[in-house]
C-alpha cells in the first residue's frame, strides 16, 4: 500500500500544480473579455479570434482543473441519500463510483477523443467563423483532461481504500494526503497548547 500511496501523492502533486497554474487563466479570460467589450463599445470593432479565445480559455480551466477539483472534493455531489448512510457505506459508494463509473468514463473518453483530436490536427481544422482560431488545439484539451482525470480517479480510489484500511486519515473534505497534513498540523498546534487536540478516528 505504501507504494500505491506514493504514486497517489505524485498524481496529486502534479494535478494540484496544473490546476493552480491553469486557474490563472480565469483572470486572463476576464481581461480578454473586458478589453474585447471595451473596444467593441468604443470603436465598434470586434474580432472572432478574441471572442473564441475567451471560449478556449474557459475550456482550458474547466477541463484541466477538473482533476484538481476532484482532488479537493469540490465536485458536485448529490448527498441526500449518501449523508444518511454510515461512514463505511459512504466509503463503499465512493469505491463503487470510481471503479464502475468515473474510471470507465475516462477510458471511453480517451478512446473516442484521441482520434477526434488527431483527425482535427491532420486536416488543420480552422474555425468556421471569419478570422477565428484553429480548432485542433482546443480539441486536444479533451484527451489531455481525461488522461489527467483518469490518474486522479486512480489516486482517489487508492486513498479511499487506504482510508478504509486505516492507513490514511480522513476528514469531512474527503481525506487523503491533505487530511494527513491537516491532522499533523492540528496535532502540533494542540501540543503547543494553541487549540484542542483532534479526535482520533477508528476505521
Amino acid at each position: 500500500m505504501s507504494g500505491l500511496l506514493g504514486f497517489s501523492r505524485l498524481v496529486d502533486s502534479i494535478n494540484t500544480r496544473i490546476g493552480q497554474w491553469m486557474s490563472w487563466l480565469i483572470l486572463a479570460a476576464v481581461i480578454v473579455s473586458t478589453v474585447n467589450a471595451i473596444i467593441r463599445k468604443l470603436f465598434d470593432v470586434s474580432s472572432n479570434a478574441w471572442l473564441e479565445l475567451q471560449w478556449v480559455l474557459f475550456g482550458v480551466v474547466f477541463l484541466l482543473c477538473s482533476p484538481w477539483t476532484l482532488l479537493s472534493n469540490e465536485h458536485i455531489r448529490i448527498d441526500i441519500v449518501n449523508s444518511m448512510l454510515p461512514k463505511r457505506g459512504r466509503d463503499w459508494i465512493d469505491v463503487f463510483g470510481h471503479v464502475f463509473f468515473l474510471l470507465p468514463l475516462t477510458i471511453v473518453m480517451l478512446i473516442t477523443s484521441v482520434p477526434f483530436a488527431l483527425r482535427s490536427y491532420g486536416i488543420n481544422e480552422q474555425s468556421q467563423n471569419a478570422g477565428g482560431l484553429p480548432q485542433w488545439p482546443a480539441k486536444f484539451l479533451v484527451p489531455i483532461a481525461f488522461f489527467l482525470l483518469f490518474f486522479q480517479g486512480l489516486s482517489e480510489l487508492i486513498k479511499r481504500i487506504a482510508i478504509m484500511r486505516g492507513d490514511l486519515a480522513d476528514t469531512a473534505s474527503g481525506g487523503g494526503h491533505h487530511a494527513s497534513a491537516e491532522a499533523e498540523a492540528a496535532r502540533l498546534l494542540a501540543a503547543a497548547g494553541l487549540e484542542p487536540a483532534p479526535e482520533t478516528k477508528t476505521h
